[in-house]
């Protein structure tokens, strides 16, 4: 841009910029925090290749939580620490929530996902400190609730067994329009959205079609490789109503949180009304979850109720690690820590004027170690050393 403009201007390499955000990071991460009773942990573990997974702790205070109905962005949060790791059970959690403390004080709640090793941290923690309460993510709660009453019956595999079918049949066909949504193992029923709305915009299709044929597509084959949807036709709208109620949930606390009694205002939400057995089984349990977790709130006390936002910040790190994700965890690990909190001029003229390129290669060592990548080049080495050798032996010449 600057040449086609003639600017007569130097600009930074591509690894200048890198290491000024690292830099950033590892300043938002190190900086003083102050030590607060009022202080929330959002903890939740990313992998990558490898053995290696890392603990982040976000925090964020509740006198600076959002106004009702607004949600977390990236900005409102503070990283508190990474903790990198080959292997990962209860105890480590724990020593790391313990080691945390120091930077914030003990908290008043911790928010994750319900991992086993973190869920088993969080626990022996909140036995130590019970002034600290331990709430489950309202989006994992509600997918675990999903899981297990879908798979009650042999209706909901079935139907997605025959939907992935489906899609390998029309995926490289002139019928690809109509193929249903991937669906992704580790968390299908986070997802099962758009794969109930695809059925039921595609059984209106089909039904439209039968009587007022287009030209888009052939009608044999077009009932012979989707009619089966006609099967589930009562099926999909109990799930359409089952997955509206289970928003509902999500949503309400996601932009309310959890207080006192929370329960009956969301019982009064349109959306969260239910006529089916399945959706009344769920919506029962969700109000039940969601009335225990209320009562770990003190009176004019609101909780957070969802971690979403680590989740979007982990999204984040692997947009910045692209490719690198490949190669377990590297120095950009930094860059989770520099994508949240406020990232003004002051800020960044501070991170940069205290934070040398030294330091921030140092934490890496520290804490992290060896990545995937350089033991590759390490291995590379080795072996053209050792090819080097082979053929100096064999020719008495090196190559």
């Amino acid at each position: 841009m600057f040449k086609s403009l003639e600017i007569n201007q130097s600009i930074p390499s591509w690894y200048s910029v890198r290491l000024w955000l690292l830099r950033l990071g590892y300043y938002k991460l190190t900086r003083a925090k102050k030590h607060a009773a009022d202080w929330i942990w959002i903890v939740d573990h990313t992998i990558q290749c490898g053995r290696e997974k890392c603990l982040a702790i976000l925090g964020i205070r509740q006198s600076k939580l959002p106004v009702a109905e607004t949600i977390l962005y990236h900005e409102d949060v503070e990283p508190l620490a990474l903790y990198p790791v080959k292997s990962s059970n209860g105890d480590i959690v724990y020593q790391q929530l313990k080691k945390t403390t120091a930077i914030t004080g003990v908290p008043r709640q911790i928010i994750a996902d319900g991992g086993t090793d973190i869920n088993a941290g969080v626990s022996r923690f909140c036995q130590d400190h019970p002034r600290t309460c331990f709430i489950y993510d309202i989006k994992h709660k509600a997918a675990a609730v999903l899981k297990r009453h879908l798979n009650s019956g042999t209706c909901w595999n079935e139907f997605v067994k025959r939907a992935s079918s489906a899609a390998k049949q029309l995926q490289q066909t002139d019928m690809a329009a109509l193929a249903p949504p991937s669906q992704r193992s580790k968390s299908r029923y986070m997802n099962i959205d758009r794969l109930v709305k695809w059925a039921h915009e595609t059984l209106i299709f089909i039904d439209q079609q039968s009587v007022s044929p287009s030209l888009l597509y052939d009608q044999q084959i077009l009932h012979a490789k989707l009619g089966w949807l006609r099967d589930y036709r009562i099926q999909i709208e109990q799930w359409q109503e089952l997955i509206q109620v289970v928003e509902s949930a999500v949503d309400f606390v996601r932009f309310h949180g959890f207080y006192r009694n929370c329960q009956h205002e969301l019982a009064q939400e349109p959306g969260f009304d239910a006529q089916s057995p399945l959706a009344k089984r769920v919506r029962e349990e969700l109000l039940t979850f969601i009335k225990t977790e209320s009562k770990k709130a003190k009176p004019q006390e609101r909780l957070l109720g969802s971690s979403e936002v680590i989740e979007s910040v982990f999204g984040k790190l692997k947009f910045l690690e692209k490719d690198q994700s490949k190669s377990g965890f590297t120095v950009l690990l930094l860059g989770l820590a520099a994508s949240v909190s406020e990232t003004s001029q002051d800020v960044v003229q501070k991170a940069l004027a205290s934070v040398p390129t030294k330091k921030v290669f140092q934490w890496f060592k520290d804490n992290v170690g060896q990545s995937v990548q350089s033991k590759r080049k390490e291995v590379k080495k080795i072996a053209r050393k050792a090819e080097q050798l082979w053929d100096y032996d064999c020719t008495g010449v090196f190559n």
